[in-house]
């Protein structure tokens, strides 16, 4: 069957199969042609493509719950969506909330997913206290910051390279109530916005739209939004719609005119005086899910969204190169968010470094391509990075500058049998093993 992330691009045939256990895991595991696993396929790029596939979409059961910890076991499959539903009525919430709701644990920790919190709580690994791993030689193993810790942050970001995750233990965090106080702030300059990321940096959560196609004084003028969870009222969790299939929309409609109109517009409507409101955790944490398969906006061709990481101290000048250089394109960039980042954690191929992340998406096309391979000597020449969950194209040179212990995550899949036996077509992309 032909199979695509988020983005749509690329496209791939592939054989899928889905178990319904852990000894069908081993099944599959068992045969001779490397494979790749896969959730709800919301990675954007080709991180979990390849000829064979696993599936864990079936793999979605809770297993227990213990309310006086707050330790949640669960198997990979199961949704952060799923969760939220069960626990937020009960008073309880995952400290880590990607742009979505609807991956898959088992997704979460591959991709070691950040929310808007990554400045105060890290990535969601940091709240994960153990996973069951099977690895290329049949043998399903626990993992834990304190047993196999090599194994387990290999794991951690390790895009599904190291094993299939078959199940896993998370923490997660007493809440009062569901809403939040959302606080949006005016900037109309980049050194705006960073300085006010500063002045808000012990806010719970922090990001920023960003219009990325102002030029000129108004380069990177920006609105940053705060919020705090709120200490009263209801615990719901309200059903948001589902992926749907994506309705292709003209592929000549997203273009740089209506980007320039419709970025001028939104940042004209947000007052020049801060706001605050309260609002539904679901419409903060993840807006875009409740427009089912948004990802068909960009036409049959499909959309990159590149993300990249620059740290602190490089951050202002990279980013203003990087968004004169979108701005100077005749590419239209929707949809841009910038984040403040925390610290690095101890997974090799985790994202996050001290600094500031830009996010924009693009339709896939030529010249998107030359831009995007003109950016990242940009990232690479400040020290920065590029996400793998998001990413469909960047060369194996620029993936192993910007991730440098890459040769000791492969030291660990040698010795924890991966190698031959765990493969996507990224990782084949990249030079990995």
């Amino acid at each position: 069957m032909e199979l695509h992330g988020w983005g749509r691009y690329p496209r791939q045939e592939a054989q899928v199969v889905e178990p319904l256990s852990g000894q069908h895991c081993l099944r599959a595991v068992s045969g001779t042609s490397p494979l790749i696993a896969r959730g709800l396929g919301r990675s954007y790029g080709d991180s979990a493509l390849g000829p064979q596939v696993l599936s864990t979409r079936l793999l979605d059961q809770l297993h227990a719950f213990d309310p006086e910890t707050g330790l949640l076991s669960c198997a990979a499959g199961t949704s952060l969506d799923d969760i939220l539903r069960t626990f937020v009525p009960r008073g309880w919430f995952l400290p880590v909330i990607p742009g979505t709701r609807f991956i898959t644990v088992g997704g979460a920790i591959a991709s070691d997913v950040r929310g808007k919190n990554h400045h105060r709580d890290g990535t969601f690994s940091a709240h994960v206290a153990s996973i069951r791993i099977l690895l290329g030689n049949g043998e399903c193993v626990g993992a834990s910051p304190s047993d196999k810790a090599e194994l387990f942050h290999a794991t951690c970001g390790g895009m599904g390279l190291t094993g299939v995750i078959v199940s896993a233990v998370l923490r997660l965090k007493r809440i009062a109530a569901s809403d939040i106080l959302e606080t949006r702030i005016k900037a109309p300059s980049l050194d705006a916005v960073l300085e006010a990321f500063d002045a808000h940096a012990a806010s719970a959560y922090s990001v920023a739209w960003i219009d990325c196609m102002a030029r000129g004084a108004s380069l990177g003028r920006s609105i940053l939004v705060t919020a705090e969870p709120c200490v009263d009222g209801p615990l719901v969790a309200r059903r948001v719609k589902a992926p749907g299939v994506p309705i292709e929309m003209p592929s000549g409609l997203l273009r740089r005119p209506l980007a320039r109109m419709v970025n001028a517009t939104y940042y004209r409507r947000a007052r020049a005086q801060a706001q605050t409101k309260r609002k539904p955790f679901e419409s903060f944490f993840a807006p875009l899910d409740a427009m089912a398969g948004w990802s068909g906006w960009y036409g049959r061709s499909g959309f990159l969204q590149y993300q990249l990481v620059l740290p602190k101290e490089a951050g202002a000048t990279g980013l203003r190169e990087i968004l004169q250089r979108i701005g100077q394109s005749e590419l239209g960039a929707f949809l841009a968010v910038l984040k403040l980042f925390g610290d690095a954690n101890a997974n090799p191929l985790s994202f996050p470094m001290t600094g500031y992340s830009l996010a924009v998406d693009f339709k896939a096309e030529g010249a998107t391509f030359e831009l995007l391979d003109r950016l990242d000597g940009v990232v690479a020449a400040h020290g920065g990075r590029l996400y793998l969950a998001k990413d469909a194209r960047m060369s194996e040179a620029t993936f192993k500058a910007g991730y440098p212990r890459w040769q000791a995550f492969e030291e660990v899949r040698a010795r924890w049998h991966a190698h031959g036996k765990f493969m996507s077509t990224q990782s084949r992309r990249l030079g990995l093993a």
